[in-house]
């Protein structure tokens, strides 16, 4: 195993971990893995191809759905032209 593949899997190892964590600390831990998480996705798609970053982009989809979700609604919502 490649030692971005290694890397990628203690993060889901890190994230199920502080998923069982207090409820209060989950947004914070969320940013953090995601920052950590995205240059991570990226050498795993240079060191291991495409399909293995789209299936790691898929488990850490799974793990942070509720920022992905949150992401998501920001994005689809219309936004308002404020009068000048």
């Amino acid at each position: 195993m490649t030692p971005s593949l290694t890397l990628a899997c203690l993060w889901a190892v890190a994230a199920t971990v502080i998923a069982l964590l207090p409820n209060r600390i989950h947004w914070g831990a969320a940013y953090v893995l995601a920052a950590v998480g995205i240059p991570l996705l990226g050498w795993v798609t240079l060191q291991n191809g495409p399909i293995w970053g789209l299936l790691v982009l898929a488990g850490g989809m799974s793990i942070l759905r509720w920022p992905v979700i949150h992401l998501f609604r920001w994005v689809r919502t219309p936004k308002t032209e404020t009068a000048e």
